[in-house]
C-alpha cells in the first residue's frame, strides 16, 4: 500500500508519503513561513559582480536574491528583471533565483521562449515510448514555447498533454503581461499551496491513495485531479491522522543524528554549512561468517538506507560517506551499484560520484529548500549552535580565573556567583574546599547564589567592597 498523507493544522501543513507503512518522505510547511521556491518576482538588479559570475536582486524579501551571470544576456545595476525562485533562502545567503522562468504541471513543464526544444525526463528509457512523448509535444507545443515531459508523463496520451498545456499556458501569459507593467520588487506569481505540490510531486500512477483531513484542501484537489478523484480521500477521524497511520514516531526519528540498521549497523548522519557527512559502523552487527563478508552486508544495507534517509530529511549538496573500509574491488563496485540504484526512487536529482583517494564515497544532490530539521529547529540556547555543551568542569575553571583576576586586580574583596547548582558544586569543590582554598588565600568573601533556571553554560559575578 502506497498513500500521501496531507495533515494540515492552523499553523502548519505536513506531507508525508508512506510505503507499506514506512515513511519514505516528509515534507514540512509552516504557514507563516512558507517555501518560495517556484515564485515568480519582477526583482531590480542591485549590483553586479563579474568576478563571482553573479549579481543581487532586490525581490521584496529580507535578503536580497542570488543570480547567476546568464551567457548573452544584459544585466545591468538597477534595471528590472523577471526573476523565479530556485532555492529558499538559507542562513546568510539570499534565495537563488534564475531568469529562465518555468511553469510545472503534474505531466510537464512548460517553458516561456524556448521556441520548440524538447526535452524528456531521463527517466522514461524506452525509446519507443519517448519518440511517442515527442511527436505529441510537437502536436501541442504553442508557438515559442520549450517544454520538459516529466516522469509522470509517462503513457499519457494527447488529451492529458492538450489540457496541462493549455492551463500551464493561460498561467504563462498572464504572468508575461504582469511582468511587463509591474514595478520591481513585486510578486507576480506565487506557486501552488502545499497540498497542491504534493498531488503534483508525489501523487503519481502507483499511489494508491492521498488523504486529506482539510476540507476545502479535500475539495480543490478533487475537482483539479478528475481522473483519479476515486484515490483522493476526505479523513475525518478524530484521531490524530499521522498517529491513526503510525507515521507520527517515525517522523521523530528524523531529529536523530544515529539511525540503526536492521542488521545491528548504524549511521551517524552530520548536516553542516558545506555537507552531509555520513558514518557507517558495524555497530552490534559481527555476522556469522568472515569479518569482509560482515562489512559488506553491512554496507550494502547502509547504502539503501543513505538513500533514504537523504530524501526524508531533505539533505542535500555535497554528501560524503564514509563507508566500512573494504579491501576487494569487487565489492566495492558491488557497493557503488547498490547506492546507484537506490537514489533512482529519488525526485530530486542525485548523482553517486564514485569512491575519492581517500576511501570515502561522494555524492551529490540538488538543493531546492533546505533540510526537514532546520525548518523544525532553532538554534539552541545552550550551545549557541555549535552542537556541543562546554563540562562543567571547563565552566567552574573559567570562574575561578575570573574570581582571581578581581581579587587581584581590582578593589572589590566579595563576589556572589550566581548560577546552576552543578556549575556551583563544581566551582566549590567537595566540603567547598576549592572555594575556602581561594577565600583563605587572598582574605576575601566568596558567596553562591543558585539560579534553579539557570542554563547550562550560564553565571554571572557581581562584585562588592565591604
Amino acid at each position: 500500500m502506497k498513500r500521501v498523507l496531507v495533515d494540515s493544522s492552523m499553523h502548519h501543513t505536513r506531507v508525508a508519503l508512506v510505503e507499506n507503512g514506512e515513511l519514505t518522505e516528509f515534507i514540512y510547511e509552516s504557514k507563516l513561513n512558507k517555501s518560495i521556491v517556484g515564485n515568480i518576482y519582477v526583482g531590480r538588479i542591485m549590483s553586479v559582480h563579474k568576478g563571482m559570475q553573479a549579481c543581487f536582486v532586490d525581490i521584496g524579501e529580507e535578503k536580497n536574491a542570488y543570480l547567476l551571470l546568464e551567457k548573452g544576456k544584459n544585466f545591468q545595476p538597477y534595471s528590472e528583471i523577471a526573476v523565479q525562485v530556485q532555492k529558499d533562502a538559507s542562513g546568510l545567503k539570499g534565495a537563488g533565483v534564475t531568469s529562465k522562468i518555468s511553469f510545472t504541471g503534474k505531466f510537464l513543464v512548460l517553458i516561456p521562449d524556448e521556441n520548440g526544444n524538447i526535452g524528456i525526463s531521463k527517466k522514461i528509457v524506452n525509446e519507443e515510448e519517448r519518440e511517442r512523448i515527442k511527436n505529441i509535444a510537437k502536436e501541442v507545443l504553442p508557438e515559442g514555447y520549450g517544454i520538459i515531459i516529466r516522469t509522470e508523463g509517462l503513457g499519457k496520451g494527447i488529451d492529458e498533454f492538450k489540457a496541462e498545456v493549455d492551463r500551464l499556458f493561460k498561467i504563462s501569459e498572464e504572468v508575461m503581461r504582469q511582468a511587463r507593467y509591474s514595478k520591481a520588487p513585486s510578486l507576480i506569481f506565487s506557486e501552488a499551496a502545499t497540498t497542491v505540490k504534493a498531488a503534483r510531486d508525489l501523487f503519481s500512477d502507483d499511489v494508491d491513495e492521498i488523504v486529506l483531513n482539510d476540507k476545502m484542501e479535500y475539495d480543490i484537489l478533487k475537482e483539479e485531479t478528475v481522473n483519479e478523484a476515486e484515490r483522493v480521500i476526505f479523513y475525518d477521524n478524530p484521531v490524530p491522522m499521522f498517529e491513526n497511520y503510525l507515521v507520527e514516531s517515525q517522523v521523530e526519528k528524523i531529529f536523530n543524528k544515529k539511525v540503526w540498521l536492521k542488521c545491528g549497523g548504524f549511521l551517524i548522519i552530520e548536516q553542516t554549512e558545506a555537507c552531509v557527512v555520513i558514518d557507517v559502523n558495524t555497530g552490534k552487527f559481527t555476522g556469522k561468517k568472515n569479518f569482509q563478508e560482515t562489512v559488506l552486508k553491512a554496507n550494502l544495507e547502509a547504502a539503501v538506507e543513505i538513500a533514504k534517509q537523504l530524501r526524508l530529511r531533505n539533505l542535500s549538496g555535497m554528501i560524503i560517506i564514509d563507508f566500512i573500509d573494504m579491501k576487494d574491488e569487487e565489492s566495492k563496485k558491488q557497493l557503488q551499484r547498490t547506492l546507484e540504484h537506490a537514489v533512482k526512487k529519488d525526485r530530486i536529482k542525485t548523482t553517486v560520484v564514485g569512491m575519492t583517494e581517500l576511501g570515502l564515497m561522494q555524492m551529490t544532490r540538488k538543493k531546492t529548500s533546505i533540510p526537514v530539521v532546520a525548518r523544525l529547529t532553532t538554534q539552541c540556547q545552550c550551545c549557541k549552535g555549535n552542537g556541543y555543551v562546554q563540562s562543567f568542569e571547563y565552566i567552574s575553571g573559567k570562574i575561578r580565573r575570573e574570581v582571581i583576576s578581581i581579587f587581584t586586580q581590582t578593589v572589590f574583596n566579595e563576589v556572589t556567583i550566581s548560577s546552576s547548582r552543578r556549575v556551583l558544586r563544581a566551582f566549590a569543590g567537595e566540603n567547598d574546599e576549592n572555594k575556602k582554598e581561594i577565600e583563605g588565600k587572598f582574605g576575601k568573601n566568596i558567596i553562591l547564589k543558585e539560579i534553579e533556571t539557570a542554563s547550562h553554560s550560564y553565571y554571572e559575578i557581581d562584585r562588592r567592597s565591604i
